[in-house]
């Protein structure tokens, strides 16, 4: 079935948006996607007509009750999860990560071992660092291989030791748009004895998350990178969450996954987040998909890589024909399916600031600078200060999008140089 680009459009009213006169193009897409309507009538309504803080009982607290309770259901089909009860929602994915670094290496010794990626947004290597200082533990950095773009297997085996106690591995990169085999990766830190948190953030808004089939324990991801309300998303495994320790309220909740959840939470958002699943069911519907929410939502994902990867495609072939661009990522078309469709590069001479800055008059959004990749700008030797251009397609991009932004990118190189 033909992808339904324009009805999908139809969806997300910012799509249709002008400034004087002019489209915008959306290719700010991994630092956050637009929204579909639906999400925004959702939380609407749920200021309008549940608005109540948790636990009463009148009507608007039961309602507000159903709402977080729904939404904790959504994001278990969504990642694959056995019950609501593994999933934890909170205001980023960033914030979830420092607070429950302290719960999972609440029982880590001095001189344990964690392993992070120099792959990782900082949201998956700061908390890490922090919670390392707190109690004595041994961080080591796991580089990538510069002529894979992934992380290898067997780097992260020479790392590992009888002390490691977690490995923090990256799915997509929010820089390269790299891909990692976090199955096999997770595999291999399980049998040093290891817990695998896992940041899945760039990855979920293109393919379909299986926490069951990746067998990590904790994965992590935001919802407004797609098409949904600011919330972050951690999935733990059951068991392991019932053992960790909970920094909390002494009174507050003991039950899953609450006692992780501090303080009321952002309950309108909430509802907008099972909004956003109820729009990949939809989207699922309309490439004819029939069964469960969750095959729907599988056969969203593939429908969605079936549109990206051409648009990844002719972005990429599009910017090496412009002399003095390097890209910072898988290139090869046969390897489409190692990257999601977030594109990085720089100029010989134009720096990245003035490329981005051309495209923004031109109303094309997209971003510049290490975007928090810092390890990975520093392992390509890239000067912190300066950056890429990054340039992220979302489903609701299409082909003549990415033929203004290449066109705009030649224009501005050709005014700077």
């Amino acid at each position: 079935m033909t992808f339904p680009i324009a009805r999908l459009r139809a969806e997300f009213p910012a799509l249709a948006l002008t400034d004087q006169g002019r489209a915008r193009i959306y290719l700010d897409n991994p630092a956050g996607t637009q929204v579909p309507a639906r999400v925004a009538a959702a939380v609407s309504a749920c200021l309008l007509e549940t608005n109540a803080n948790l636990g009463g009982h009148f009507a608007t607290t039961k309602l507000a009750g159903a709402v977080v309770d729904g939404a904790h259901q959504v994001m278990a089909d969504l990642l694959g999860a056995r019950s609501a009860r593994e999933i934890i929602i909170g205001a980023n994915m960033t914030t979830l990560t420092f607070h429950l670094s302290r719960s999972i290496a609440h029982d880590f010794k001095p001189g344990d071992e964690i392993i992070v990626t120099r792959m990782d947004h900082e949201g998956n290597v700061s908390p890490w660092l922090e919670i390392a200082k707190d109690k004595g533990l041994n961080v080591k950095f796991l580089s990538f291989d510069k002529e894979t773009w992934q992380i290898e297997g067997k780097d992260l085996a020479a790392l590992l030791s009888d002390r490691t106690r977690l490995v923090c591995l990256n799915y997509a990169s929010n820089l390269t748009g790299s891909i990692n085999d976090v199955k096999a990766l997770t595999a291999i830190a399980h049998k040093a004895g290891a817990l695998v948190y896992v940041d899945a953030v760039q990855f979920t808004p293109h393919r379909l998350v299986d926490v069951q089939d990746l067998g990590c324990d904790f994965l992590a991801c935001s919802a407004y990178k797609f098409f949904g309300p600011h919330l972050g998303i951690v999935w733990g495994r059951e068991a392991l969450l019932e053992k960790l320790y909970a920094y909390k309220c002494r009174c507050s909740d003991n039950a899953l996954p609450h006692r992780f959840e501090t303080g009321t939470p952002q309950i309108e958002l909430l509802a907008g987040l099972s909004a956003t699943v109820d729009y990949f069911d939809w989207l699922g519907g309309e490439v004819g998909a029939t069964g469960t929410r969750r095959a729907r939502i599988a056969a969203a994902y593939r429908a969605s890589v079936d549109h990206e990867e051409p648009l990844a495609n002719q972005l990429i072939a599009g910017l090496q024909a412009i002399d003095g661009i390097t890209i910072a990522g898988i290139t090869n078309p046969n390897r489409a399916n190692h990257r999601v469709p977030t594109v990085s590069f720089r100029h010989k001479s134009v720096a990245p600031v003035a490329i981005s800055t051309a495209l923004a008059a031109a109303n094309i959004f997209v971003w510049d600078g290490h975007n928090y990749a810092y390890e990975l700008v520093r392992q390509l030797g890239i000067p912190e200060g300066e950056g890429v251009v990054r340039i992220g397609i979302a489903h609701y991009n299409t082909q003549d999008e990415v033929g203004q932004v290449i066109a705009a990118v030649k224009a501005a190189i050709t005014a700077h140089s």
